[in-house]
């Protein structure tokens, strides 16, 4: 499978503070990833090092293949929508959408005109006058129709209600189905999002946690559910990353595949096990990070 972006040892660094530190990665063409990581994880900073808006301080960036900084031919087959917008004073969604259809040389105006129909976006007001959902649905409207070969969604779906957000995954779905290309989602609606992902990449304080294909997500993570004393037992021979105690009864969320004796120790001590959810794992995962964080700086 073609890779389009890979990142070696790439770090972004501000003063004393890594926003990116020694991350690499890689993201196939043609597939929907999910680039997930909590606020300040370094998430907006990595996709503003692929698209060439930031100068990496070190490591190494390849988007199709060269390095994008300054680079009108990588640029030009890439579309980054990004949270936070900022437009012209006095422009309308209509001069928004005229400047994208110039700048994409694979712009669907018939999608466009569908998509602005989906979102009822009044494209004749002044984008001053619009609230923050309808600003996120120009970024949504652009990023799909603008069939770039390489997409960047960073949280697009803010100020969208639950049924926006619905039509923004079903329109993206539709829309990859028909004409895939690379697309990669930044996002806090973890489980929203999950059933578009063909790959999760998590980040928090610049480093990688986990790269997976989501297929390989139900050995990635379990929960374990019991009395507490039976938890207590269970959790010294497994990878525990978070644990949730209520009364007499305990939750564990268990990292990687469990051995089949553990699992068979765990039916006799009448845990139910189930496999752990995208949030479940992204939750388990970052909160394990940070407690080590503050160990080593206790320490």
């Amino acid at each position: 499978m073609t890779t389009v972006i890979q990142t070696k040892n790439v770090s972004k660094r501000y003063k004393a503070v890594a926003a990116v530190d020694e991350l690499s990665v890689e993201f196939e063409q043609h597939r929907i990833h999910g680039l997930l990581g909590r606020n300040g994880a370094g998430k907006t900073t990595l996709m503003q090092l692929l698209t060439g808006q930031l100068f990496a301080t070190g490591g190494q960036i390849s988007v199709f293949g060269e390095e994008p900084v300054e680079n009108a031919d990588v640029l030009r087959r890439v579309c980054f929508i990004q949270e936070g917008q900022v437009y012209p004073d006095g422009f309308t969604p209509e001069h928004v959408l005229t400047v994208a259809r110039g700048i994409h040389s694979g712009w669907d105006e018939e999608t466009a005109r569908h998509l602005v129909d989906v979102f009822e976006l009044p494209t004749d007001r002044k984008i001053k006058k619009l609230s923050r959902g309808q600003l996120s649905a120009i970024g949504i409207i652009v990023g799909i129709a603008s069939r770039a070969e390489l997409t960047f969604f960073d949280e697009p779906y803010l100020g969208l209600d639950a049924v926006a957000r619905k039509n923004f995954y079903d329109e993206l779905l539709r829309d990859f189905s028909e004409h895939p290309r690379t697309i990669v989602i930044s996002s806090h609606h973890i489980d929203e999002i999950a059933p578009l992902l063909e790959t999760v990449t998590v980040i928090d304080n610049g480093k990688l946690l986990m790269r997976h294909e989501v297929e390989e997500l139900a050995d990635a993570a379990s929960s374990f559910s019991g009395t507490r004393t039976a938890i207590d037992e269970f959790a010294e021979y497994v990878e525990v990353l978070e644990r949730t105690d209520v009364g007499g009864l305990s939750t564990i969320v268990v990292r990687g595949q469990v051995p089949r004796p553990l699992l068979e120790r765990a039916s006799e001590l009448k845990l139910e096990r189930q496999p752990a959810s995208l949030q479940d794992l992204f939750v388990a995962l970052t909160e394990s990070a940070r407690q080590e964080r503050r160990a080593r700086q206790n320490a």
